[in-house]
């Protein structure tokens, strides 16, 4: 999505000079500092269909029969099915759990067809608003059928467009009684973006029927039980650090029956244990643990997952708006058996083949550890005594066991307040490595909080922002954010990461507004948000220059709606310059790159840039998207650069030592 614009445009002009620090970089040291390596990554939470109906590539709704009114009050076991009986069959249907495929999976339909009729008896599927297909594409469909009969059924799947024109079909036989997984692969002639998918008995007799389940055979690196492909290329494209997931609030749930255990969604998925979503929803757990820790090696991520602090979501039984005080604590009775659950979490991800979780991981398919370095404990809880206890309890566990993972705890939902005190001050007790903080506010909040982490003690814990936006998806929106991200990597020496959140949502069935990228069934749509933290990702390093940048003049050096940094990636000695204007006016400036010695011919220069109340969407979803070019360098450079613009200049490091 990277156009060339004329240079001239950007009212960019070339002379160069060396400047001390800014008055907006007063707590910083006129020397380079090394900052965090891991600043800028993604927060992944199973919210507004981002994983079933979203990331995970599963094309059926339901596929488990498991639905029920506790998910939605208008749902069960038949919902997203239609027992078809076009061409005049006819039999008995119902739900069932007398003999199911396994104990966590209980429910199932089974079939009397006591009339095959023209067509055959069966049943029909519309996934996740319809099934996107593609001509000439296969995919992959397999189900448990558990043929009670005592003769073989002929069996036909297809998929079928709104008017029941087929797309593509497979036929096969059942074999022995009992449960058995059937797989086929269907190859499909025409596209369509609502298709449906149809199961059907060809014969006369009794079945059972569960986990019907259909997968692009293209999914993201080809793996089974992937993801799907496209949306996960866009998440992959931002290049993050890291990825925490799969919550949020997600994690704590909705009640302690409802928080996320993690070993209930590993290992076969027909055994894993599905369960209601905190945000009125369901999850089949088919993406799981393992999954997560994929798609983190994928894309090269460092997985950051955060488990429950042994409480539920302080909003149980309520919602945030209402302020609910629902948190509960798991009694201390079973507490011991949960702290060995997060013990075998890090043995999951960690141990070797030998061990009884590492072995587990290698029969997934994943003999090498998956490295894992963070582990969160908590996520934006209430700081109360039921809280602190089980937090204590937790951390002094996994710190005596494993010295080597870098703990990150919690401060509350807020940027400030009595929870936020109070994480602190139990973060101070505990020495505690790094503490996560949230915040949702205006743009404004951000353009007059620049400064934020200026005066933070080095000496505490280190901060991830664990969930942060401003509130919507405009250009200014976006820009906000930079001014505020450039602050971030000039404190990068006390702010260890941070992820902008959600990360994900599927039109139609949002939960939560803002989010970082919109997708539908067959087309995503990156927001400006996401282009700037693209940006930011894709151009971090671990080294901060602190006075190569001054912005022209004393009072626009304390401009709030503008921010410079510049960083270095010591890696590939590449040198990043990044200029964030939130305001209305264009911002002139002078930068010096003398002391990087001798300069490359060229560098690369992107800019973000456009009416300000515009944003991308479905309609228009390039209506703002980074534009590049390559421009000459020299060793003076005076700088303008246009109104609501954020402009990216990357040096190479390479080409530097060519030229030395």
């Amino acid at each position: 999505m990277m156009k060339k614009i004329a240079y001239t445009a950007l009212l960019l002009t070339l002379a160069f000079t060396w400047f001390g620090a800014s008055a907006q970089q007063k707590a910083d040291a006129t020397k380079p500092k090394k900052i965090s390596p891991d600043l800028f990554g993604i927060f992944f939470e199973d919210l507004s269909y981002a994983a079933d109906g979203g990331l995970y590539a599963e094309l059926i709704q339901n596929r488990s029969f498991e639905y029920n009114p506790a998910d939605n009050r208008d749902w069960n076991s038949m919902t997203a099915w239609k027992y078809q009986t076009d061409g005049f069959g006819y039999g008995t249907i119902s739900v069932e759990t007398a003999a199911p495929v396994h104990p966590n999976n209980p429910h199932y339909i089974l079939l009397d067809i006591q009339d095959e009729g023209q067509k055959g008896v069966g049943l029909e599927n519309s996934g996740f608003d319809g099934i996107p297909v593609k001509a000439s594409k296969n995919y992959d469909f397999s189900v448990f059928l558990n043929a009670i009969s005592d003769q073989s059924l002929p069996v036909k799947v297809a998929l079928v467009d709104r008017k029941g024109k087929e797309l593509g079909s497979s036929l096969f036989t059942t074999s022995d009684k009992g449960w058995k997984k059937y797989t086929q692969q269907i190859h499909i002639n025409f596209d369509n973006d609502s298709a449906k998918l149809v199961l059907l008995i060809k014969a006369k007799g009794k079945i059972a029927i569960d986990m019907v389940s259909l997968f692009p055979e293209e999914t993201f690196k080809n793996h089974r039980n992937g993801l799907r492909a496209d949306l996960a290329q866009v998440i992959a494209d931002i290049k993050p650090k890291f990825m925490r997931f799969p919550g949020g609030c997600l994690t704590h749930g909705d009640g302690i029956a409802n928080i996320y255990r993690w070993k209930n969604t590993i290992g076969p998925v027909e055994q894993r244990v599905e369960q209601r979503n905190i945000w009125n929803y369901h999850q089949t757990a088919g993406l799981g643990y393992f999954e997560y820790f994929q798609f983190c090696e994928d894309i090269g991520a460092k997985p950051v997952p955060v488990l429950a602090a042994g409480v539920s979501c302080q909003n149980s039984g309520g919602t945030w708006r209402i302020g609910s005080t629902g948190q509960k604590g798991i009694p201390m009775e079973e507490m011991k058996a949960y702290v060995q659950d997060v013990l075998d979490l890090v043995e999951y991800a960690n141990g070797p083949i030998t061990s009884t979780w590492g072995a587990k991981r290698a029969v997934a398919g994943h003999p090498a550890p998956f490295n894992l370095e963070y582990l969160g404990i908590g996520n934006e809880d209430k700081i109360t005594g039921v809280f602190e206890e089980r937090f204590r309890m937790i951390y002094d566990a996994v710190h005596k066991a494993h010295p080597e993972i870098k703990i990150i705890g919690t401060v509350g939902p807020s940027p400030k307040g009595e929870d936020f005190d109070k994480g602190w001050k139990l973060a101070d007790q505990l020495s505690v490595g790094i503490v996560d903080e949230h915040y949702y506010e205006k743009p404004q909040w951000f353009l007059k909080n620049t400064q934020r982490y200026d005066a933070y003690n080095r000496l505490r814990s280190k901060v991830y922002i664990g969930e942060y936006a401003s509130w919507g998806n405009t250009l200014f929106n976006a820009l906000s954010e930079a001014v505020y991200m450039t602050s971030l990597e000039r404190n990068g020496d006390v702010v260890r990461m941070a992820s902008y959140a959600p990360l994900i949502a599927r039109i139609g069935h949002t939960s939560w507004n803002p989010n970082l990228i919109y997708f539908n069934g067959s087309k995503v749509f990156p927001t400006v948000n996401y282009y700037v933290q693209q940006q930011f990702a894709a151009n971090s390093g671990n080294e901060y220059l602190p006075d190569v940048i001054k912005l022209k003049g004393e009072k626009a050096a304390l401009d709030t709606t503008a921010g410079v940094s510049t960083v270095r990636d010591s890696a590939t000695g590449d040198l990043i310059l990044k200029i964030a204007n939130a305001g209305n006016a264009p911002v002139s400036g002078e930068a010096d790159l003398s002391k990087i010695g001798q300069l490359p011919k060229s560098a690369i220069l992107t800019v973000i840039t456009g009416n300000p109340d515009v944003k991308n969407s479905a309609d228009n979803s390039q209506a703002i998207v980074p534009q590049s070019s390559v421009i000459k360098l020299q060793k003076k450079w005076a700088f303008t650069v246009p109104a609501y613009s954020l402009t990216v200049v990357r040096i190479s490091g390479r080409e530097i030592e060519k030229h030395k």
